[in-house]
């Protein structure tokens, strides 16, 4: 099937996100196995995490709707952030996945959830960290906590995630401040 999909994505994606996708194919995998997770579904989730990340705006909505994905006023007004839930639409319907989790860790991979499993938490992080986000000291300290330490890495992943948009004057969503207190929450039980 991976052949099928990266065939698929070289139509429908350019070549830099193509790197990056598969950058975060390849940490998903290094991670699921450095956390003891399922590697395969990791790797799959990874590879088609991004398909709808092209898609017209009126697209991802038409297809949200027609899905039944909620479409909160952030989602309504900055339609790309529904790209997660509906590359897992994409990769149920065009590449016949059909475990939960994979599908699931697709969805969240952008805004995250609470309550979301390891293998989510692992597509959440590699998408924000893999090798082509860049170089920085903050980065490489980000990449090995998440080898240490998985709930810490989301919610510093979130921290970062939020930083930039604050900098940046864009729209945040709520359900990124609730993963990121999810899981520092966590960490707070485990300490």
């Amino acid at each position: 099937m991976r052949e099928q999909v990266l065939s698929w994505l070289a139509e429908n994606v350019s070549e830099h996100r193509l790197q990056h996708i598969l950058g975060v194919e390849q940490m998903s995998i290094d991670l699921a196995k450095h956390h003891h997770l399922d590697y395969h579904k990791a790797g799959q989730a990874g590879l088609m995490h991004d398909l709808a990340k092209f898609f017209k705006p009126s697209r991802l909505l038409e297809m949200a709707k027609a899905n039944h994905i909620e479409i909160d006023p952030v989602c309504a007004e900055n339609p790309h952030l529904l790209h997660a839930d509906v590359s897992a639409i994409v990769a149920q319907n065009e590449f016949g996945v059909t475990d939960e989790e994979i599908l699931t860790a697709i969805s969240n991979h952008t805004l995250g959830r609470p309550g979301m499993s390891e293998l989510s938490c692992v597509v959440f992080v590699a998408d924000a960290l893999e090798p082509s986000r860049g170089n920085s000291i903050e980065l490489e300290t980000l990449r090995q906590q998440s080898k240490e330490n998985l709930y810490k890495s989301v919610y510093q992943t979130c921290d970062y995630s939020l930083k930039y948009l604050l900098n940046s004057y864009l729209t945040i969503h709520p359900r990124t401040v609730l993963t990121r207190n999810w899981a520092l929450q966590i960490v707070k039980q485990r300490s």
